[in-house]
Order: C-alpha cells, then structure tokens, then sequence
C-alpha cells in the first residue's frame, strides 16, 4: 500500500503508520536540543532489559526510541506511557551506543508538557509547585503530624521562607513555565 508503513514493532496489535504522521526530522530536533547519538540506536533492547519499570508496567524504553527513529512525534508525546519512566539511569549506563536515554525522556516528556500532553496529575502537582514553591501540600492535617513527630509545623522550604517562594515564582515566570501550568500559553 503506498504511502503506508506496517511496522511490528510499534504495539502489540501491529499499528499502521501513515507516511504523513511521520516527521522526519525529528530525531535530528531532538539532536538539536541536546541529546546526541540518538539516531545511532540499533535496538538492542539493553535500555528495556534494565529498566525497572518496564517489569511492573508495559514501558518500553526500546520503544520509544524506535518511536523517535520513526519520527511519530505525535505518539511519543501523547503515550502515557512516557510518564513511565523513573529516571533512574539504568539504561543510560547501560547503552552499549552511549545515548543519553533518560536526558531524551526528559526532553520527550518537556515536549509533551509544553504541547498540551501531559498527565493530568502532572499539571496539577506543577501548578500546586508553581503556587506554592512546593510539591507536598502543608496544611493543618500536615502541620498536626509534624507537631506530633516533635517537628516544627512547616518544613524549611518555601513554606516557612517567603521569599524563596518569590524566587521560585520569578523562575518559573522567567523560564515560562507558570504559563504552561497554569493554561496561559
């Protein structure tokens, strides 16, 4: 069938791709933004035989790497699947072509989060960072435990430092990450 590539690899059920879902350019984007060798991938699978998460779940760093040789940007960025990841560097040390495995994840996952891809849950611990300078909530069920444990009610983080919350504000504003999570793109 022209126009048509049929690729195994790309999910159990044997997914056809479409020439015009593919953007060809997009390993040689993602050299550009750091994340060399990549197009030097042979698909060895050592990335996926070291990662932990891919025993507990279906990731598959393998994958997604082929996803990237393939230029399906698209599929890459909507896959909750690349949340997966536990950044743990198994498969970056262990990559026999020395490609920055985790470095492109983050990259995949930066891309993702800035095209209106990213989980839900994501958003909303980024926002409650974004506002509050801090991933765990302090409130007073937290504050309680803490005096129980002989803790001061709020931990020296932005919550009990103001002006590192502003710092952290500026920061996000800076790099516009407080409009991404906070929906004014």
């Amino acid at each position: 069938m022209a126009g048509v590539i049929r690729c195994g690899c790309m999910s159990i059920t044997q997914s056809v791709v479409k020439a015009e879902d593919l953007d060809l350019s997009f390993a040689k984007t993602l050299e550009q933004l750091g994340i060399e060798r990549v197009l030097t991938c042979m698909q060895c699978g050592t990335c996926t035989a070291s990662c932990p998460s891919g025993r507990y779940a279906a990731y598959r760093t393998r994958l997604v790497l082929r996803k990237v040789l393939l230029g399906l940007r698209e599929e890459i960025l909507s896959d909750p699947d690349l949340w997966l990841c536990t950044t743990c560097y198994n498969c970056q040390e262990r990559c026999p072509r020395r490609i920055d495995v985790v470095d492109l994840i983050i990259v995949l996952r930066n891309m993702a989060f800035a095209t209106g891809h990213a989980r839900e849950r994501h958003v909303q611990i980024s926002r409650f960072f974004v506002e509050t300078g801090h991933l765990v909530p302090i409130n007073e069920e937290n504050m309680k435990k803490r005096r129980e444990l002989g803790l001061s009610e709020k931990p020296p983080t932005t919550h009990s430092f103001p002006k590192a919350l502003e710092e952290v504000k500026a920061l996000a504003s800076y790099f516009g990450f407080d409009k991404i999570v906070l929906g004014e793109r």
